[in-house]
């Protein structure tokens, strides 16, 4: 009765928000602009770059949306947020509303606020596009939502169903562990996560760096869940600590493999095995969840001042622009494609660029050199073209024959991408692993070849976004949820 007289009320005001401003006015707005800290600034320090919308620019946006009759916008997100609806909670300047819509569905709010490639998802679907204007500022907005919730004191939880005393396991606290954990607290399981590291997060504490996430926010969410009955277990290997047999033993009825892509890629070319070459996943877990970067740690880290960052993605970003902020005099993107083929978010190189960070594009490396100690102090690279598209529809990158360059270096961080670690993948006895070391699920339901024991996030997909490792999450705790009430 509640609900229906909620959903009523909705009705009621979203036309009366439809009536207040007509939608010529509302394509007229323009779109909201980051606040951001001044990039000589940041470039020097750890404190957060995007510093979030004030109310009144927040409101401004928020009636941008058009509140479509059939919104495509949420087509676009992987977690199936309800868009319009939050949105036009805002408008009516209904923050907390616009937070528990946010939750229905998503059990990391503030962070998919921040790191969700949102251009390339619902923001990429929004009506705004076919009228030659801006999308609406999805991303914006569900970070405000979010940070007015947590900081005004008032957290409300999701509804949740009464407790039917079945335990489920979660291997890995990363984000398709975490919103499939949210989702099952929510049909009234009982849901124990086990991660192998110190802390809770997975690549959202080791991997991006806290002036894009800070660290703080995702212990709020994850505080959420533990308010929701999720428990976690940290320095738990599961393959090494526990065992296949031994979740079973301790009475766990379902099991959600969420474990990530923690195996990084090389190249394979001479001199990687130099001191100073290294991963983009051991420089920014030293940095980012141990804190080498801060005097009174024992973790060590090198500060290089002439540092390369291999690779165009993301992670090659947050690398390139840690090196930035640790000290770096030179601190360089080498890629070999052009910066139209790069995988990053367009936002990131942009921060990149202002931060000072050097874009050496259509560059391959084929060789390090070392000095008498063993150590990098130049890398070779060719020069490269494009030429065909390949498999991913992007211009293959040819080599320009006798084009080669020798830089000088002092470290190299390589950040070409992930694979899955082969630990869990081989201790479950009967999975599929596909050649790339992945396991192989049902793509409808994420359920492996062991009827108790689904999967999904980069343990499955071999590295992807925080969103796309979330809707992973939700899809497989629905399918589980549904495989359990048959019996």
């Amino acid at each position: 009765m509640i609900e229906d007289l909620k959903k009523q009320r909705n009705e009621v005001w979203r036309e009366e928000l439809r009536k207040s401003l007509k939608n010529k006015e509302r394509i007229a707005i323009p779109r909201v602009k980051m606040p951001e800290l001044e990039a000589a600034f940041r470039s020097r320090s750890y404190d957060e770059v995007n510093r979030g919308l004030s109310a009144k620019d927040a409101l401004r946006e928020a009636k941008r949306c058009l509140d479509c009759p059939d919104p495509s916008c949420i087509n676009g997100c992987p977690v199936e947020i309800n868009i319009p609806k939050f949105i036009k909670n805002i408008e009516r300047n209904e923050i907390l509303e616009a937070a528990k819509t946010l939750k229905e569905t998503s059990a990391l709010p503030a962070v998919c606020g921040r790191v969700c490639p949102q251009e390339k998802q619902c923001e990429s679907q929004c009506i705004h596009l076919k009228m030659k204007s801006e999308p609406v500022a999805v991303g914006y907005l569900e970070r405000f939502a979010a940070d007015y919730e947590r900081e005004s004191g008032s957290i409300s939880l999701p509804e949740l169903a009464e407790s039917n005393g079945i335990k489920i396991a979660v291997i890995g606290s990363g984000p398709a562990g975490l919103s499939f954990a949210g989702d099952m607290a929510k049909y009234g399981y009982d849901v124990t996560v086990f991660e192998a590291l110190h802390e809770i997060g997975g690549v959202l504490k080791y991997g991006i760096p806290e002036f894009r996430l800070p660290n703080t926010i995702v212990d709020v969410e994850i505080d959420n869940l533990r308010k929701m009955g999720v428990k976690f277990i940290t320095n738990c290997i599961v393959g090494k600590t526990l065992s296949q047999e031994d979740l079973h033993n301790e009475g766990y009825k379902g099991i959600f493999i969420a474990g990530g892509a923690g195996l990084p890629n090389f190249m394979n070319i001479p001199g990687e095995n130099l001191s100073g070459v290294l991963s983009a996943n051991e420089y920014l877990t030293r940095v980012n969840l141990m804190g080498a970067n801060r005097k009174e740690t024992d973790t060590p880290v090198f500060f290089g001042k002439n540092v390369a960052i291999i690779g165009g993605g993301n992670t090659a970003m947050d690398s390139v622009r840690t090196a930035r902020r640790l000290g770096a005099e030179r601190a360089m993107i080498i890629y070999r494609r052009s910066e139209e083929e790069m995988p990053a978010r367009i936002e990131e190189i942009k921060h990149a660029k202002e931060e000072g960070i050097i874009f050496m594009n259509l560059h391959n490396p084929i060789r390090y050199v070392g000095d008498e100690k063993g150590r990098v102090k130049q890398m070779i690279l060719q020069k490269m073209e494009l030429g065909e598209p390949d498999a991913s529809g992007r211009r293959r990158p040819v080599e320009i024959q006798g084009a080669i360059e020798t830089i000088d270096v002092d470290m190299v961080v390589v950040a070409i991408g992930v694979s899955p670690n082969p630990l869990i993948p081989n201790t479950f006895s009967g999975l599929d692993i596909s050649k790339w070391g992945t396991i192989t699920v049902n793509r409808n339901t994420l359920q492996t070849g062991l009827p108790e024991v689904f999967a999904g996030g980069d343990i499955v997909r071999g590295g992807a976004t925080v969103i796309l490792a979330m809707g992973d999450g939700r899809k497989a705790a629905a399918a589980m949820h549904r495989k359990m009430k048959c019996g």
